[in-house]
């Protein structure tokens, strides 16, 4: 079934006029020596600047304030490897909405204490999609309410606002991208391509993670890859809501090694003096291994987040 872009799109509107008091409108980066080297001009919306340090936080905002007050009195949970729920907490916490969080005994030191720090309440399980999954299913019981980390209209229409800025401070691009993972940004982010003109959209996957590659390959989900990948932020199988988004308005995805992912993170580092996550990087990483699809091109990209350790 054809999906109505107008539609979406206005809901995509609605999310960056409710959440403009919330969230940073973050700078977009440019830098003639990371251009030099990748052979485009390149913008990057530095989503790594946004508060919790990821774009995450965007969705959350757009979902928690669509809540009832009586949702909100009961409070939230979700899963998360992190961001999402860092994002969740700190809306929660400025909103007086208590929220719970499902976070794998493997998460990250660094995300699991960025949740820590907005009074998460943190309930350790195994990681993978299967213990998620039954996290989620228990926690109906509980009486709160479930904000999923990409599978919702209001978290893609929240996620895809930081496209719509970008898009809004740079003119005429060509190409955007947007890493994926469960699809939430780079659905929402087509979304507000489409809607504007930009005549490609490119997701980017690790190679250790390229489920979101199989299933627009056989036309049907298929299940998230073992978390191998260092690329801790996008491990996990595209949704319902996101994947038929997908489907209609990505043009390609193109596949990144965990290596290459963490050059690019270092390049960015260099020429930009800006430390992103892998997962962030994987978008860069593309550029450098795909130049046929970017040389001589207007591109803009989307850094997702930057909650990782610091450079040594």
């Amino acid at each position: 079934m054809e999906i109505s872009v107008d539609q979406y799109f206005s809901e995509l509107q609605a999310a960056a006029q409710r959440i403009q008091t919330m969230c940073v409108n973050t700078p977009v980066l440019h830098s003639e020596a990371l251009n030099q080297q990748l052979g485009c001009q390149l913008w990057l919306k530095a989503e790594h600047q946004q508060h919790t340090g990821a774009f995450k936080y965007r969705g959350a905002c757009n979902a928690l304030l669509q809540l009832s007050s009586e949702q909100c009195e009961a409070g939230v949970f979700t899963v998360s490897s992190g961001n999402h729920g860092a994002a969740l907490a700190a809306a929660g916490q400025q909103l007086g909405i208590a929220v719970r969080v499902g976070v794998a005994n493997n998460a990250s030191a660094v995300k699991r204490a960025n949740m820590a720090r907005y009074a998460a309440e943190l309930m350790t399980i195994e990681p993978g999609m299967a213990a998620r999954e039954l996290f989620a299913a228990e926690q109906q019981q509980s009486g709160r309410v479930f904000i999923p980390p990409y599978n919702h209209p209001h978290i893609i229409a929240g996620q895809g606002t930081a496209a719509l800025e970008l898009m809004q401070s740079v003119a005429s691009l060509d190409i955007l991208l947007a890493p994926l993972g469960g699809g939430g940004l780079l659905s929402g982010s087509a979304i507000a391509a489409r809607a504007l003109g930009v005549a490609c959209v490119i997701g980017v996957e690790p190679e250790l993670a390229a489920d979101g590659l199989a299933s627009l390959q056989q036309g049907s989900i298929q299940p998230a890859m073992p978390p191998l990948s260092i690329c801790d932020g996008l491990l996990t199988s595209l949704g319902t809501q996101t994947f038929p988004l997908l489907q209609q308005f990505v043009d390609r995805v193109l596949l990144v090694s965990d290596d290459e992912a963490l050059a690019a993170q270092q390049l960015c580092y260099q020429t930009l003096g800006e430390w992103i996550e892998p997962s962030s990087a994987t978008v860069i990483a593309a550029i450098g291994r795909y130049p046929e699809h970017f040389n001589g091109l207007r591109v803009g990209a989307i850094i997702s987040g930057g909650n990782v350790a610091p450079p040594r």
